[in-house]
């Protein structure tokens, strides 16, 4: 399970609680370019509280992308600016992916696959 920050100490209700007053989960990006690799990633998830600001929280990923990410030719400058705008509109919201009363997050549900040789019954 991925950790998730903001949420040390907090128990399920309490995330809820705060999740149904506009706390919500974002994650936000940065790019790290050596001159010819340019490298874009995900932070960690991170819990924002209602009436905090998710661009604030996103800075130290902001100001290492600023830093390091606009060097490399020619997917730096493209990847930087993209990150530059996630992270200071607050960072991806992935609130989608986590249950109200539940801290983790839904798996996905995959839907069934035919196996091999079985008969696809619209085809039939």
């Amino acid at each position: 399970m991925a950790k998730i920050v903001g949420i040390e100490g907090m128990n399920d209700a309490e995330i809820a609680q705060a999740m149904t007053e506009g706390g919500r989960f974002v994650v936000y990006q940065y790019v790290v370019s050596i001159i010819v690799l340019t490298f874009r990633r995900g932070s960690a998830i991170h819990f924002i509280p209602p009436g905090e600001s998710a661009a604030k929280k996103g800075l130290p990923y902001t100001f290492l992308t600023l830093i390091a990410g606009w060097w490399g030719i020619p997917w730096g400058p493209i990847y930087t600016v993209g990150a530059l705008g996630t992270n200071l509109g607050g960072g991806k919201d992935v609130t989608h992916h986590f249950e109200l009363h539940h801290a983790e997050p839904q798996e996905p549900v995959m839907p069934a696959r035919p196996v091999v040789g079985d008969v696809d019954p619209a085809r039939a």
